[in-house]
Protein backbone atom coordinates (compact mmCIF):
# COMPACT_ATOMS: atom_id res chain seq x y z
CA UNK A 1 0.00 0.00 0.00
CA UNK A 2 1.48 3.32 -1.07
CA UNK A 3 0.43 6.29 1.08
CA UNK A 4 1.68 9.80 1.70
CA UNK A 5 1.79 12.56 4.30
CA UNK A 6 1.62 16.17 3.20
CA UNK A 7 3.36 18.26 5.87
CA UNK A 8 2.24 21.88 5.59
CA UNK A 9 1.54 25.02 7.56
CA UNK A 10 -1.98 26.50 7.61
CA UNK A 11 -3.20 27.09 4.04
CA UNK A 12 -6.38 29.08 4.64
CA UNK A 13 -8.62 29.21 1.56
CA UNK A 14 -5.75 28.66 -0.88
CA UNK A 15 -5.64 25.34 -2.75
CA UNK A 16 -2.57 25.83 -4.93
CA UNK A 17 -0.19 23.71 -2.88
CA UNK A 18 -2.80 20.98 -2.44
CA UNK A 19 -3.23 20.75 -6.21
CA UNK A 20 0.51 20.63 -6.83
CA UNK A 21 1.38 18.04 -4.18
CA UNK A 22 -1.61 15.80 -4.90
CA UNK A 23 -0.67 15.77 -8.58
CA UNK A 24 2.85 14.63 -7.61
CA UNK A 25 1.48 11.98 -5.24
CA UNK A 26 -0.82 10.68 -7.97
CA UNK A 27 2.10 10.28 -10.38
CA UNK A 28 3.91 8.24 -7.70
CA UNK A 29 0.96 5.86 -7.30
CA UNK A 30 -0.23 7.09 -3.90
CA UNK A 31 -3.65 5.76 -2.91
CA UNK A 32 -4.09 7.48 0.48
CA UNK A 33 -3.00 11.02 1.37
CA UNK A 34 -2.96 12.26 4.98
CA UNK A 35 -2.99 15.90 6.16
CA UNK A 36 -2.26 17.23 9.65
CA UNK A 37 -4.65 19.15 11.91
CA UNK A 38 -5.38 22.87 11.39
CA UNK A 39 -3.95 23.00 7.89
CA UNK A 40 -7.18 23.66 6.02
CA UNK A 41 -8.61 25.75 8.88
CA UNK A 42 -6.91 28.32 11.11
CA UNK A 43 -5.41 27.07 14.38
CA UNK A 44 -7.81 26.61 17.29
CA UNK A 45 -6.81 29.86 19.01
CA UNK A 46 -7.46 31.78 15.79
CA UNK A 47 -10.82 30.08 15.28
CA UNK A 48 -11.98 31.59 18.55
CA UNK A 49 -11.77 35.06 16.96
CA UNK A 50 -13.77 34.18 13.82
CA UNK A 51 -17.49 34.35 13.19
CA UNK A 52 -19.52 31.16 12.79
CA UNK A 53 -20.36 32.13 9.21
CA UNK A 54 -16.67 32.52 8.31
CA UNK A 55 -15.78 29.13 9.82
CA UNK A 56 -18.67 27.55 7.93
CA UNK A 57 -17.58 29.09 4.64
CA UNK A 58 -14.04 27.74 5.06
CA UNK A 59 -15.27 24.23 5.84
CA UNK A 60 -17.61 24.10 2.85
CA UNK A 61 -14.96 25.49 0.51
CA UNK A 62 -12.28 23.01 1.57
CA UNK A 63 -14.71 20.08 1.45
CA UNK A 64 -15.61 20.96 -2.12
CA UNK A 65 -11.98 21.24 -3.19
CA UNK A 66 -10.92 17.97 -1.57
CA UNK A 67 -13.89 16.09 -2.99
CA UNK A 68 -12.98 17.27 -6.48
CA UNK A 69 -9.30 16.38 -6.02
CA UNK A 70 -10.16 12.91 -4.73
CA UNK A 71 -12.27 12.17 -7.80
CA UNK A 72 -9.85 13.72 -10.29
CA UNK A 73 -6.81 11.84 -9.00
CA UNK A 74 -8.57 8.65 -7.84
CA UNK A 75 -7.14 9.08 -4.35
CA UNK A 76 -8.51 8.83 -0.81
CA UNK A 77 -7.71 12.00 1.16
CA UNK A 78 -7.86 12.14 4.97
CA UNK A 79 -8.16 15.72 6.17
CA UNK A 80 -9.08 17.24 9.55
CA UNK A 81 -11.79 19.86 9.00
CA UNK A 82 -13.78 22.25 11.16
CA UNK A 83 -17.44 22.05 10.13
CA UNK A 84 -20.53 24.00 11.14
CA UNK A 85 -24.03 22.51 11.42
CA UNK A 86 -26.96 24.55 12.72
CA UNK A 87 -24.60 27.14 14.22
CA UNK A 88 -22.64 24.45 16.09
CA UNK A 89 -18.93 24.02 15.40
CA UNK A 90 -17.50 20.50 15.17
CA UNK A 91 -13.96 19.20 14.98
CA UNK A 92 -13.93 16.35 12.48
CA UNK A 93 -11.68 14.25 10.28
CA UNK A 94 -13.02 13.88 6.76
CA UNK A 95 -12.43 10.97 4.41
CA UNK A 96 -12.78 11.90 0.75
CA UNK A 97 -12.75 8.94 -1.64
CA UNK A 98 -13.61 8.93 -5.34
CA UNK A 99 -16.99 7.32 -4.59
CA UNK A 100 -18.03 8.80 -1.23
CA UNK A 101 -17.35 11.25 1.60
CA UNK A 102 -17.58 10.49 5.31
CA UNK A 103 -16.80 12.37 8.49
CA UNK A 104 -15.45 11.22 11.86
CA UNK A 105 -16.35 13.45 14.77
CA UNK A 106 -13.39 13.53 17.15
CA UNK A 107 -14.47 11.85 20.39
CA UNK A 108 -11.83 13.09 22.85
CA UNK A 109 -10.65 16.69 22.71
CA UNK A 110 -7.96 18.60 24.56
CA UNK A 111 -9.42 20.33 27.63
CA UNK A 112 -6.50 22.20 29.24
CA UNK A 113 -6.77 25.76 30.49
CA UNK A 114 -4.51 27.16 27.73
CA UNK A 115 -5.96 24.91 25.01
CA UNK A 116 -9.59 23.96 25.63
CA UNK A 117 -11.02 22.47 22.46
CA UNK A 118 -13.64 20.54 24.41
CA UNK A 119 -15.19 23.80 25.61
CA UNK A 120 -15.10 25.54 22.20
CA UNK A 121 -16.34 22.76 19.93
CA UNK A 122 -19.76 21.13 20.10
CA UNK A 123 -18.56 17.56 19.67
CA UNK A 124 -20.75 15.06 21.51
CA UNK A 125 -19.54 13.72 24.85
CA UNK A 126 -20.68 10.11 24.87
CA UNK A 127 -19.52 6.51 25.20
CA UNK A 128 -16.36 5.82 23.21
CA UNK A 129 -16.92 3.91 19.97
CA UNK A 130 -14.59 2.69 17.22
CA UNK A 131 -13.06 5.48 15.11
CA UNK A 132 -13.44 5.66 11.35
CA UNK A 133 -12.37 2.37 9.68
CA UNK A 134 -12.13 1.65 5.96
CA UNK A 135 -10.39 -0.64 3.46
CA UNK A 136 -8.52 -0.01 0.23
CA UNK A 137 -7.45 -3.04 -1.80
CA UNK A 138 -7.79 -5.25 1.28
CA UNK A 139 -5.58 -2.98 3.41
CA UNK A 140 -7.48 -1.83 6.51
CA UNK A 141 -7.11 1.67 7.95
CA UNK A 142 -8.35 3.32 11.13
CA UNK A 143 -8.43 7.10 11.57
CA UNK A 144 -8.11 8.90 14.89
CA UNK A 145 -6.86 12.28 16.07
CA UNK A 146 -3.45 12.69 17.62
CA UNK A 147 -4.89 13.43 21.06
CA UNK A 148 -6.99 10.26 20.97
CA UNK A 149 -3.83 8.17 20.72
CA UNK A 150 -3.38 8.64 24.48
CA UNK A 151 -6.51 6.69 25.43
CA UNK A 152 -6.63 2.92 25.89
CA UNK A 153 -10.41 3.01 25.51
CA UNK A 154 -10.07 3.88 21.83
CA UNK A 155 -7.78 0.92 21.29
CA UNK A 156 -10.23 -1.41 23.01
CA UNK A 157 -12.64 -0.56 20.20
CA UNK A 158 -10.22 -1.51 17.41
CA UNK A 159 -8.18 -4.35 18.96
CA UNK A 160 -10.33 -7.01 17.27
CA UNK A 161 -10.58 -5.18 13.92
CA UNK A 162 -7.18 -6.29 12.54
CA UNK A 163 -6.15 -2.79 11.51
CA UNK A 164 -3.13 -2.59 9.20
CA UNK A 165 -2.48 1.13 9.65
CA UNK A 166 -3.67 3.91 11.95
CA UNK A 167 -3.80 7.28 10.21
CA UNK A 168 -2.98 9.94 12.78
CA UNK A 169 -3.38 13.64 11.95
CA UNK A 170 -1.93 15.79 14.74
CA UNK A 171 -1.03 19.34 15.74
CA UNK A 172 1.82 18.76 18.21
CA UNK A 173 3.81 21.67 19.60
CA UNK A 174 5.85 22.90 22.62
CA UNK A 175 8.94 20.72 21.90
CA UNK A 176 6.99 17.53 22.59
CA UNK A 177 8.45 15.55 19.67
CA UNK A 178 10.39 12.99 21.76
CA UNK A 179 7.33 12.17 23.87
CA UNK A 180 5.12 11.88 20.81
CA UNK A 181 7.63 9.69 19.01
CA UNK A 182 7.84 7.33 22.00
CA UNK A 183 4.04 7.14 22.27
CA UNK A 184 3.53 6.45 18.57
CA UNK A 185 6.22 3.76 18.41
CA UNK A 186 4.83 2.10 21.55
CA UNK A 187 1.27 2.04 20.22
CA UNK A 188 2.43 0.69 16.86
CA UNK A 189 4.30 -2.11 18.63
CA UNK A 190 1.55 -3.13 21.05
CA UNK A 191 -1.05 -3.07 18.26
CA UNK A 192 1.35 -4.61 15.69
CA UNK A 193 0.23 -2.17 13.01
CA UNK A 194 1.68 0.78 11.12
CA UNK A 195 1.00 4.28 12.40
CA UNK A 196 1.28 7.07 9.85
CA UNK A 197 1.39 10.41 11.64
CA UNK A 198 0.98 13.82 9.99
CA UNK A 199 1.93 16.90 11.98
CA UNK A 200 1.71 20.48 10.77
CA UNK A 201 4.45 23.08 10.68
CA UNK A 202 4.44 26.84 11.21
CA UNK A 203 3.89 29.06 14.24
CA UNK A 204 1.10 30.85 16.06
CA UNK A 205 1.92 33.53 18.64
CA UNK A 206 -0.48 34.89 21.25
CA UNK A 207 0.04 36.97 24.39
CA UNK A 208 1.17 33.98 26.48
CA UNK A 209 2.72 31.39 24.21
CA UNK A 210 4.60 30.81 20.99
CA UNK A 211 3.01 27.72 19.46
CA UNK A 212 5.73 26.25 17.23
CA UNK A 213 4.49 23.29 15.21
CA UNK A 214 7.56 21.20 14.53
CA UNK A 215 6.50 18.69 11.88
CA UNK A 216 8.25 15.35 12.49
CA UNK A 217 5.58 13.49 10.52
CA UNK A 218 6.53 9.83 10.59
CA UNK A 219 5.80 6.20 9.82
CA UNK A 220 6.09 3.60 12.61
CA UNK A 221 6.31 -0.10 11.78
CA UNK A 222 4.25 -2.98 13.25
CA UNK A 223 7.39 -3.83 15.24
CA UNK A 224 7.54 -0.37 16.81
CA UNK A 225 10.40 0.88 14.65
CA UNK A 226 10.77 4.32 13.11
CA UNK A 227 10.76 3.74 9.35
CA UNK A 228 10.46 7.26 7.92
CA UNK A 229 10.20 10.78 9.30
CA UNK A 230 10.36 14.39 8.19
CA UNK A 231 12.02 17.44 9.68
CA UNK A 232 10.31 20.78 10.28
CA UNK A 233 9.94 21.91 6.66
CA UNK A 234 7.16 21.72 4.09
CA UNK A 235 7.43 18.33 2.47
CA UNK A 236 5.64 15.36 0.92
CA UNK A 237 6.55 11.96 2.42
CA UNK A 238 5.61 8.89 0.36
CA UNK A 239 5.70 5.51 2.12
CA UNK A 240 5.12 1.84 1.29
CA UNK A 241 3.31 -0.45 3.73
CA UNK A 242 2.77 -4.20 3.56
CA UNK A 243 -0.11 -6.27 4.93
CA UNK A 244 2.30 -9.20 5.02
CA UNK A 245 4.55 -7.31 7.46
CA UNK A 246 1.58 -6.69 9.76
CA UNK A 247 0.60 -10.37 9.76
CA UNK A 248 4.20 -11.42 10.39
CA UNK A 249 4.56 -9.05 13.36
CA UNK A 250 1.34 -10.35 14.93
CA UNK A 251 2.44 -13.96 14.54
CA UNK A 252 5.90 -13.19 15.90
CA UNK A 253 4.76 -11.42 19.07
CA UNK A 254 1.44 -13.19 19.63
CA UNK A 255 -0.22 -10.36 21.54
CA UNK A 256 -3.60 -10.75 19.85
CA UNK A 257 -3.46 -14.52 20.04
CA UNK A 258 -2.98 -14.36 23.81
CA UNK A 259 -6.05 -12.13 24.20
CA UNK A 260 -8.18 -14.14 21.77
CA UNK A 261 -7.56 -17.32 23.75
CA UNK A 262 -8.91 -15.71 26.87
CA UNK A 263 -11.84 -14.02 25.15
CA UNK A 264 -13.11 -17.44 24.08
CA UNK A 265 -13.19 -18.82 27.65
Amino acid sequence: MKAAVLQLSAQGMSSTKLYNYIRIAHKKGVKVLLLGEYILNPFFKELQTLTISMIKEQGLHQSKILRELSIKYNMTIIAPLILVKKQNVYKTIAKFSPSSTSYYQQQLLINYAHWNEEKFFNNDIKTIVAPLIFKIDGFKFAVMSGFELHFDKIFEQISSKNIDCILLPSVSTFDSFERWKALILSRAFTQNCYILRANRIGEYIDKEFSWKFYGDSLLASPNGELLEHLGNKEELMIVDMSHTEVVYARRTWGFKEAINKRNSL
